[in-house]
This record gives C-alpha cells, structure tokens and sequence, in this order.
C-alpha cells in the first residue's frame, strides 16, 4: 500500500487561535531504521499498531500497518525502543480533507507538525491558514529523525 503524505510547519499563534477537537495521545519508538525502512509500534490512545515504512522517493512510499495488543505494543516499547515519541494529535477537517495536527511533548515540546495524506501527488488542495513551511522531503521532520533527539 502506498502512502503520499505532505507535512507542514504549524504557525504556534495561529494554531492556538483555533477550535480544536480533543486529542488523541501517540507513544511510539522505532525497532528498526534506516533509509531503506522502518519498523514503527505505536499506541494511539486505546489502539496499537505496527508500520513498516519503506524508503520515502518524493512524498510517497510504501506503508503496511497492522493493529496489534496494546500490551504486546507495551512489551515492544519497553524491550526494543530506548527512545519514545510522545504526542498529541488532532484531526481537522479542512477544505474537504483531514489533516493529522501533533504536538510534541518532551525533548520535542514546541514543535507542531501538521500532515496530510493524499490520493495521488498531484492532488489539488487548499492550505489552512496555521500551516507555514512545507517539510515533506525534508528528512530531519520524518519522525525516524525526530527520535534521535529524545
């Protein structure tokens, strides 16, 4: 399965001024990375998951994700993720499109990403007005990166 993600920067003044739904909190560490893949486990609030992600070419790369036991997804975190990312995430509905919003706790407090799945990479949308600079392909917001400094 593929996945085309866009990512932006969120203006912090713009994104406090607007009406959010409540969030879920994220907790999720990396077994394995590299260029090539990852190996995420994520808890999303009362979910748990397993993603293998390929190697990102523009914004697309393959994607494979499978619901698992939150315990199992405990176990996993403690035994083979040294570092976690904490995060809350919100989904606002925008313009006919769903954007995940998180905002990152610990080492990370601060920053704001703000993601946004597509059908196809020519997909036409309109930006809301919280979002700034376009980091899709830069590497040191894919949150492979974004662990190290936890």
């Amino acid at each position: 399965m593929k996945e085309i993600e866009y990512k932006y920067l969120v203006d912090a003044e713009q994104w406090k001024l607007l009406d959010k739904p409540a969030p879920e909190l994220i907790v999720q560490g990396f077994i394995s990375k590299s260029v090539e893949s990852t190996v995420r486990v994520r808890i999303k609030g009362d979910k748990a998951y397993l993603t293998i992600k390929g190697k990102t070419v523009g914004i697309t790369r393959q994607e494979f994700e499978y619901e698992i036991p939150v315990n199992e997804a405990e176990e996993l975190l403690s035994a083979f993720t040294p570092k976690q990312i904490r995060k809350h995430r919100y989904e606002i509905q925008y313009a006919g499109h769903t954007w995940e919003v998180d905002e990152f706790h610990g080492p990370l407090e601060g920053l704001i990403l703000a993601e946004l799945e597509v059908g196809s990479e020519d997909e036409k949308f309109e930006l809301p007005n919280w979002v700034t600079e376009d980091v899709s392909t830069n590497p040191d917001y894919y949150n492979a990166v974004l662990i190290d400094k936890c």
